[in-house]
């Protein structure tokens, strides 16, 4: 019993260091876990450093006079923690310990919050207006308790949605901006670490719609929020929630903001090609420009991103995302471009069809120069032919659908069965295992 109180008491200890860390550098911007083998390795890198002021808390002077803490009180556990240039390591030993000593505390310091809020709404509320406004009052106290055990809970257990939610009452009750926008210091903290954490992207997003109309460059919120998803996409491969909060952004992005975006995404597009949630970062995109911009700009502008796409699609073999996005781009064109206000049915005119039919044989040209290539060996080539006939059948069907309920003319789709039978030829060849599926998807084509 005597050796649980005094584990308990370690812990508790250890907690209140790593709490006591967090309170004096809010500007810790990583956070790793690692064996206490290679603190070691983390202490020889500080050449002709007093080892005792890297295991300090590093902090300026101002900075340090401002927290008005004792300097004794700054030192902590080197075997547990180490903290330089706002980096943060914390041993996997003592995880467990530290878990449960800050589970502990967050659920003690909620239950006495939620207690004292009960008893003040009960009370007469003129008579506890005075301490809340000296901020001197139990519940600021208790609200400070929350704010810390579940900011140390949350490092250790990144998903523990009562105490994400704890910090969100606290922030709306406050409605402090101040503290909003240090709560996306801390989200983007816990995606260091964990960078695919619903529930830190979550929070994100709840803190930016708090601030929305409230922070005076609001704009410049945005940018940076796109700038970390691109980070963090980098160091995490097929990050969809990463992408997925990118692209909630365009709600919030200016028409200016973005055209930009499709042009600075698209040199990290050319690197990660197998990525697809980029691709679709980048039609959402050219979806919000269909409501902001003129009908040249988006026709210039689908132009040059047809343009980009062959190019990849030439370039590197067999990339299943880039054939995807060619067929939203091929959409966005047959679309009837007008405005939300314009009532009208769309009406084809004779240059729609010869846009279109221009359209349907340069594709047909692609198909034909992703099909010539002689040595079919590799799973590549073999997987670009497919995916390149794969793309064709689905055109004829797409824009023979699309004759149809526009009553349009497309003659180029007149030749569609000589079309559909040099397709099936050539599909037999690259995958004769898969014969019975060509046969019955061109045959659906044609008919």
């Amino acid at each position: 019993m005597t050796e649980n109180k005094d584990s308990d008491d370690i812990a508790f200890h250890q907690l209140k260091q790593l709490e006591r860390i967090l309170e004096c550098d809010p500007l810790i911007n990583e956070v790793g876990f690692i064996h206490p083998s290679q603190f070691a390795a983390l202490d020889d890198e500080i050449v002709g450093s007093d080892k005792s002021v890297a295991h300090s808390i590093p902090q300026s002077v101002d900075e340090f006079i401002s927290t008005n803490l004792d300097a004794n009180d700054l030192q902590h556990d080197s075997s547990i923690f180490w903290i330089r240039d706002h980096k943060l390591a914390i041993s996997t030993e003592a995880l467990f310990h530290l878990y449960n000593a800050a589970k502990h505390a967050f659920m003690a310091a909620l239950t006495q919050q939620k207690m004292v809020d009960s008893l003040c709404r009960k009370t007469d509320k003129s008579l506890n207006k005075k301490v809340t406004d000296d901020n001197t009052g139990p519940d600021i106290f208790l609200e400070s308790e929350v704010m810390n055990h579940s900011k140390a809970l949350l490092l250790l257990s990144c998903d523990n949605g009562t105490a994400w939610n704890s910090r969100k009452l606290i922030c709306s009750k406050k409605q402090c901006l101040s503290l909003l926008m240090d709560e996306l210091l801390f989200s983007a903290l816990i995606l260091s670490y964990a960078p695919k954490s619903e529930s830190a992207w979550s929070h994100r997003r709840w803190v930016i719609k708090a601030i929305d109309g409230k922070y005076p460059k609001f704009e410049d919120v945005v940018e940076r929020e796109s700038e970390l998803v691109e980070k963090i996409a980098e160091r995490s491969k097929m990050n969809y929630r990463a992408w997925n909060h990118r692209c909630w952004l365009i709600t919030y992005m200016t028409k200016e903001q973005v055209i930009n975006q499709l042009q600075n995404s698209r040199k990290w597009a050319e690197l990660h090609v197998g990525d697809s949630s980029c691709f679709h970062y980048r039609q959402l995109l050219l979806q919000r420009m269909l409501k902001h911009c003129s009908r040249f700009d988006v026709y210039h502008v689908r132009k040059e991103e047809l343009e980009w796409n062959e190019m990849l699609i030439k370039r590197y073999i067999g990339r299943e995302a880039l054939w995807v996005h060619r067929r939203f781009l091929s959409q966005l064109g047959s679309r009837p471009f007008r405005s939300e206000a314009e009532k009208e049915p769309y009406v084809v005119s004779n240059q729609d069809n010869i846009n279109m039919n221009n359209f349907i044989s340069s594709e047909m040209q692609l198909l034909h120069s992703c099909l010539s290539i002689s040595d079919n060996d590799f799973e590549d080539i073999q997987s670009q032919g497919v995916f390149a006939a794969s793309y064709i059948l689905w055109m004829f069907k797409f824009f023979n659908l699309r004759q149809q309920l526009h009553n349009s003319q497309l003659t180029v789709l007149e030749d569609m069965p000589r079309v559909m039978g040099e397709l099936k030829m050539a599909l037999n060849k690259l995958c004769p295992e898969k014969t019975l599926l060509w046969e019955d998807q061109v045959i659906s084509r044609i008919m």
